[in-house]
């Protein structure tokens, strides 16, 4: 298979001549195409204001020019009514209200496409900037009074590297480049490319604009977003400011920097994470999110709280076992607002200082549009009143407001118009045993449009990444994409997935994969037994973790008639040694150096089972990929081919771990792993 320079007129070409040849394709409304995902938009980042009145968003699309995905901040009332965009801005985000709810302070690209902090005033309606910075601030909270921001964002850091004398360069003359020195453990990072000498640091800055001042210091990164104290008199932030933080990744605190003196006092001291401090209103407790390391695998964050000065710290969510997320206090300082994920479903909860919950709303929605993972955000009012972005299996996610389970509002889908005029896949919830234990699986099964169940249809397999994540029952532009090339697709949370309970992921605790291809293997059997899929046409694919997954599945059967494996990690030794999380991969996922247990790296790396491999296989790689280096699809790609077995290899020029980051990248990856199945498939008589 040759792979041409310019990957996306190609890559469009194959992908609309598939949908096209496949049977039922001509209806009364079409499929959904490859160039509508420059159609979709969505929502992300919903702000109510104090009042519940107003919501403040970021409304998000793909810009087919740019080929970039952009988005801008947009206000609505909590009826769907007087929708408008904060400003003429083409990129702004992260809109916070002022807690009158007077302004709304946001960042946006200024006129010479810097980051600054911009200011809006909801009486009047103008917009203008308030800052002037040379570097790009992140994680805005205001002060109780209004009066304040604070801030992180990046600064040169403080130690230097020594010193190397280099002669001058003649006038005129063309050298080459100097060498870079470096000496940081985490040096690159995916998606940011080579890391600059520089550690996040907290700032404040008056609401009117004007000198932000610096008031944390030191080579240390502190976590955003920071917050003001309840008195307004100090800032609380999260960072990792021991002398070692590179050799222990997770060991932050929860710091108060005092702004009389900037003095700053650790006000947690535990082996774990301790992150995201959240004041109550009423200054008696600090909630927070972490857990107590023991260098697992998985480890489910709790939601803290604790009194402000530190003291009598406790879980509120130790019976849930589940990831809390994004805490929020109620007005009234004695209940607390988060989300968290279970079976499959992201869930907005309430839970007071005795730890009694209630679920406000479940089905928040992620803002992944390409794969079906699960995530979203929300925001709460002081009345109690919410907006969260919400999942549909019909539509990327949508506004949603409400103040309990039985009230909850979506308001208009924003690719609704598009949606509105094709046929999607079906999806149907499907639940199965593990053929290794005969624990229950829960997947999504998707169907093409105009399914017939009478009739016999490829399948494909698609496996999440991660592989501590978790996929949902949610629209996703690639799982659309294969259902209306005629497939039948399945995707799933094997064991390992989060939403299920510490338990279940750390069956893969160092033993990943194995038992999980029993799971997903067990998943292909429960969809053949619906009688509908040609069994002698079944294709597999996934990215990251799912790349992994893929490669082990080659490894261990032929029953596929062809794969592709996405960015995966073909050698754990080489992985760890080169991904851009050394520090973490080798010490949470295997506990030993790999030249102190070679053995236990080599028997989980599909490397190893490369020599029973017989199915047609393609790897896809990004060129710039720090996650699961290029390297690892580069050594199963040169072994397949001196084994003889039929292989291909993408590599997508520019592309990081994040390979579908633009859309005509999302439009290029369906394309060419349809384009793969199709050249290795033959429908049955």
């Amino acid at each position: 298979m040759t792979v041409g320079a310019r990957i996306s007129a190609a890559a469009i070409s194959i992908l609309v001549a598939v949908l096209m040849a496949t049977p039922g394709f001509a209806q009364q409304k079409p499929a959904f195409r490859p160039l509508d995902v420059f159609d979709l938009q969505w929502v992300a980042d919903p702000q109510i204001s104090p009042d519940g009145r107003s919501i403040a968003y970021v409304r998000t699309g793909y810009d087919i020019k740019s080929d970039r995905a952009r988005g801008s901040v947009w206000l609505v009332g909590i009826d769907g009514k007087n929708e408008r965009p904060l400003s003429g801005a083409p990129v702004s985000s992260s809109p916070r209200w002022s807690p009158d709810g007077s302004r709304i302070a946001y960042i946006a690209r200024a006129a010479d496409n810097s980051a600054q902090l911009f200011m809006y005033w909801t009486a009047s309606g103008v917009s203008a900037p308030i800052s002037n910075f040379t570097d790009s601030p992140s994680g805005l909270a205001w002060s109780p009074d209004g009066k304040w921001l604070t801030f992180t964002m990046p600064v040169a850091q403080e130690r230097k590297p020594f010193k190397v004398e280099l002669p001058e360069m003649p006038k005129n003359a063309k050298w080459a480049d100097p060498p870079k020195l470096i000496d940081r453990m985490v040096f690159r990072a995916d998606g940011e490319g080579y890391l600059p000498s520089a550690y996040a640091q907290v700032f404040v800055v008056s609401a009117d604009g004007g000198a932000a001042r610096q008031v944390t210091h030191g080579d240390f990164d502190h976590q955003g977003p920071p917050a003001f104290t309840a008195d307004g008199k100090g800032v609380l932030v999260a960072a990792n400011r021991r002398a070692d933080a590179d050799y222990a990744p997770l060991d932050s605190e929860i710091y108060r920097i005092d702004l009389a003196d900037d003095s700053i006092h650790a006000l947690t001291d535990r082996r774990g994470p301790d992150r995201q401090p959240v004041p109550s209103p009423d200054g008696k407790h600090i909630a927070y999110l972490g857990f107590d390391d023991r260098e697992l695998g998985y480890q489910a964050v709790q939601l803290y709280v604790m009194d402000s000065d530190g003291s009598h710290a406790h879980s509120l969510t130790a019976a849930l076992d589940r990831d809390a997320a994004s805490p929020k206090w109620l007005a009234d300082s004695k209940q607390l607002v988060f989300q968290y994920a279970d079976h499959g479903s992201t869930k907005i909860a309430a839970i007071d200082l005795a730890g009694t919950m209630r679920i406000l709303a479940d089905g928040v929605g992620g803002n992944d549009v390409s794969r079906p993972y699960a995530g979203g955000s929300f925001s709460v009012a002081a009345n109690g009143r919410f907006a969260f972005t919400k999942e549909s299996p019909t539509a990327p996610p949508v506004l949603a407001t409400g103040t309990s389970m039985r009230d909850i509002t979506s308001l208009e889908s924003l690719s609704g118009n598009l949606l509105g005029q094709r046929t999607l896949g079906a999806l149907e919830e499907i639940s199965f045993e593990s053929s290794a234990d005969h624990r229950r699986m829960q997947g999504w099964i998707v169907k093409p449009p105009g399914f017939d169940p009478a009739k016999k249809y490829p399948f494909i397999l698609e496996i999440h990444g991660g592989p501590f994540a978790m996929y949902a029952p949610s629209f996703a532009a690639e799982i659309q994409l294969y259902a209306s090339a005629g497939y039948v697709v399945l995707y799933m949370n094997p064991r390992g997935s989060t939403g299920y309970g510490e338990e279940f992921a750390n069956l893969i605790h160092h033993d990943y994969p194995n038992k999980d291809y029993d799971d997903l293997i067990s998943g292909v059997d429960a969809v053949i037994g619906r009688g509908y899929v040609d069994t002698s046409r079944l294709f597999v694919t996934g990215g990251s973790g799912g790349g992994v997954l893929t490669a082990w599945i080659v490894g261990h059967t032929d029953r596929f008639r062809a794969a592709v494996v996405v960015k995966p990690v073909i050698n754990w030794t080489s992985f760890v040694l080169t991904g851009d999380m050394t520090n973490y991969f080798y010490r949470y996922w295997f506990g030993e150096f790999p030249w102190d247990d070679m053995q236990a790296y080599w028997k989980r790396s599909p490397l190893a089972y490369v020599g029973n491999v017989k199915t047609p296989t393609m790897l896809m790689t990004g060129e710039v990929d720090y996650r699961t280096p290029s390297s690892e699809a580069e050594q199963f790609y040169q072994a397949l081919k001196l084994r003889k077995v039929d292989t291909a290899l993408v590599r997508v020029p520019n592309a990081s771990h994040d390979i579908s980051a633009r859309p005509s990248l999302l439009i290029d990856k369906a394309a060419y792993v349809l384009a793969w199945f199709k050249s290795h498939d033959a429908p049955s008589p």
